[in-house]
């Protein structure tokens, strides 16, 4: 069972100072986060920033984008700030020098790679991408190779990069690693393992036996098994890929003060704990880990190159959508 951290919200308010101190307003905030956590996250500035009032469009990354691409081409955006799913994203957006640097944002505590280098986009958690096995599996995996071996065969499966972002990611970045690269990929598929359209789909397919083995985003496998569902999870020892739930501010916000407070909360310790309360592991070292993950459990983070995702994803794509064609 998920255990979730309750944080004040007049706590947070009180943290950060003086209430007439803040800025108001009216702020446009474009998330692709769940219903659920979207609210709380817009309350919990609230009561920070009073004075501000969010407005909130909800949908996820792919439809946020197209609408923001809709507006960029009629000249008329809207959104002040994004909290979306993916830095491959921002990056994107980056490129197309439609977001605002913010050069003194607070990163202090966050890893490298975690954010961008000039400052313009911020991650704001990490939803890491490893292995989960059944608990009846007679290999207990502890390497993405071990997904290769042959007495493995027709008892894998893993998220299309078609469908799931974290799953592209995955594919570009592992793709380039010069210890698995496309290889690992051809041999995955020589041992006839199966993509399916997302990590629920994962899930469904190890809890229930279907499959032995599956790539699964971590927080999803961990509270499966805290429900009872028998399953287990590993980080492999070569590293894992995250995406990161980065916010970041447009050029054209019409708000810059409230879309920088909005950034300043996410990164506050405030706001990293509001993230380790929704359960997932915050960006930000020291300020703790959700309950599912096990205590003394060390991450190794693979290095994400985003432009090099960007400038390579949609080719990924096609080749693992040609490889593993029926």
């Amino acid at each position: 069972m998920k255990v979730l951290l309750f944080v004040p919200l007049l706590f947070l308010a009180l943290s950060f100072g003086a209430a007439a101190e803040a800025p108001g307003g009216v702020l446009v905030l474009y998330t692709s986060q769940p219903e659920q956590d979207a609210a709380k996250t817009t309350a919990a500035f609230k009561a920070v920033y009073p004075e501000v009032t969010v407005q909130v469009f909800r949908s996820g990354t792919v439809e946020v984008m197209g609408k923001l691409s809709a507006e960029f081409a009629a000249g008329q955006p809207t959104a002040d700030v994004l909290l979306i799913a993916d830095a491959v994203s921002m990056e994107s957006l980056k490129k197309d020098s439609r977001l605002l640097a913010y050069p003194r944002a607070n990163v202090k505590g966050f890893p490298a790679g975690s954010y961008d280098t000039d400052r313009t986009y911020f991650g704001s958690k990490l939803i890491t991408s490893g292995i989960a096995f059944h608990t009846s599996a007679p290999v207990k995996p502890t390497s993405w190779q071990d997904l290769v071996r042959p007495e493995l065969k027709g008892q894998v499966t893993l998220p299309s990069p078609l469908y799931s972002g974290a799953a592209a990611i995955q594919l570009s970045t592992l793709a380039a690693r010069g210890d698995l690269g496309w290889k690992f990929f051809q041999a995955l598929r020589a041992n006839d393992a199966a993509p399916v359209q997302g990590n629920g789909a994962v899930l469904k397919a190890v809890s229930s036996g279907e499959k032995t083995y599956g790539v699964l985003v971590d927080y999803m496998a961990f509270n499966a098994k805290a429900k009872g569902s028998p399953i287990d999870f590993v980080f492999p020892k070569e590293g894992v890929t995250a995406v990161t739930e980065p916010v970041a501010i447009l050029k054209t916000t019409k708000n810059p003060e409230a879309a920088r407070a909005f950034v300043d909360f996410i990164l506050s310790d405030e706001g990293q704990k509001l993230a380790l309360a929704m359960g997932y592991i915050p960006a930000k070292a020291g300020v703790g880990s959700p309950a599912w993950l096990p205590p003394g459990t060390r991450i190794n983070l693979m290095p994400i190159d985003t432009a090099a995702v960007l400038k390579t994803g949609a080719d990924d794509k096609q080749k693992f959508s040609d490889l593993f064609a029926n």
